[in-house]
């Protein structure tokens, strides 16, 4: 029996991703007795050329990790589409955006003018920004076309199947890896995971719908080990999030932060969690809960942190 032909690829993200893949410890030996890995520029002498090279459709699976930020980024996702029979988004920031979405809160100008230009430790020396293209006596050098707006996987080229995670646990990318070996993955569409509940349905936490007057930041106060941690004050999104983690955070007393994404049927992550956080305020006096939302700092990159591309708002608003 030909054995599979398994390509791995980073797009924008932090490259934790990479590093998961290769959590799944010694059943790493029982994939490679069933697939070739063609294609994984951070680990192996791969070129685009030989991706272009290949016949379409002779890639059997693509597990793709990172958001579309910039033009190569989506190149490769429209290439690797072309040459894979499936596409996985494997990880946070291909199947919500993550991070590298919170970048939709500003525009490319914006950016660069805060990286390039208005850092105190950026040298001022002509508000000098990076090109696309620049004439040397060697030739000419490029650089990708950084966009406006951070784009999901899906949002550029079509996707058979989603693994959450920031990034994933092993024994969610285990899940999926084995499903394709043994040859019976799910529906095309399915975020393949170990629940299709909120974390909350995996925490052992006690929650008996307490009230809360204030929010609190996590170095604020120490959590004790039983309650729950939204109940406490603390943002945990743990009942706005898919679960499959097994509750990792809120064991070790670190509120969910969303990356497993949205629970099933649920079309807006941030907006469910906003909701979330409505229903345990103890107050009916309009200042005073005006006072406690307050609390939040940082809105968006709370109930937004890994799905704001993906969310109803997709970005803030370019004038």
């Amino acid at each position: 029996m030909a054995k599979l032909k398994l390509a791995l690829y980073w797009a924008a993200s932090c490259g934790g991703c990479e590093i998961a893949q290769l959590m799944i410890g010694d059943k790493i030996l029982k994939l490679i007795e069933a697939a070739d890995i063609v294609f994984w520029p951070v680990a192996i002498d791969a070129k685009y050329d030989d991706v272009e090279a290949m016949p379409a459709k002779s890639i059997d699976v693509c597990l793709f990790n990172g958001a579309i930020r910039n033009s190569e980024q989506e190149h490769m996702a429209k290439m690797l589409r072309e040459k894979s029979k499936i596409l996985i988004a494997y990880g946070a920031c291909a199947c919500r955006g993550g991070i590298p979405g919170l970048g939709n809160l500003h525009d490319r100008q914006s950016i660069f003018n805060t990286v390039y230009r208005d850092t105190v430790s950026t040298e001022k020396n002509g508000n000098i920004f990076p090109q696309t293209l620049f004439r040397v006596s060697e030739g000419d050098l490029t650089l990708p076309v950084f966009y406006d707006t951070v784009s999901t996987l899906n949002q550029v080229v079509d996707v058979e199947y989603y693994i959450p995670g920031c990034p994933p646990e092993e024994k969610t990318t285990w899940l999926a890896l084995e499903a394709l070996l043994e040859g019976k993955l799910p529906p095309k569409g399915t975020v393949i995971s170990h629940n299709v509940k909120a974390v909350c349905d995996e925490c052992s936490r006690k929650r008996d719908i307490k009230k809360i007057k204030k929010i609190y930041r996590n170095f604020e106060i120490i959590p004790d080990a039983e309650t729950c941690l939204l109940e406490l004050g603390l943002l945990c999104t743990g009942v706005a999030t898919r679960g499959g983690c097994g509750a990792l955070c809120p064991q070790v007393n670190m509120p969910c932060t969303g990356c497993y994404g949205p629970v099933e049927g649920v079309i807006d992550q941030g907006a469910h969690f906003l909701s979330a956080i409505a229903s345990v305020i103890d107050s009916k006096d309009e200042e005073e809960i005006r006072t406690i939302i307050n609390d939040v700092l940082d809105p968006v990159g709370t109930c937004y942190r890994y799905s704001l591309p993906d969310s109803l708002v997709r970005r803030a608003s370019l004038k």
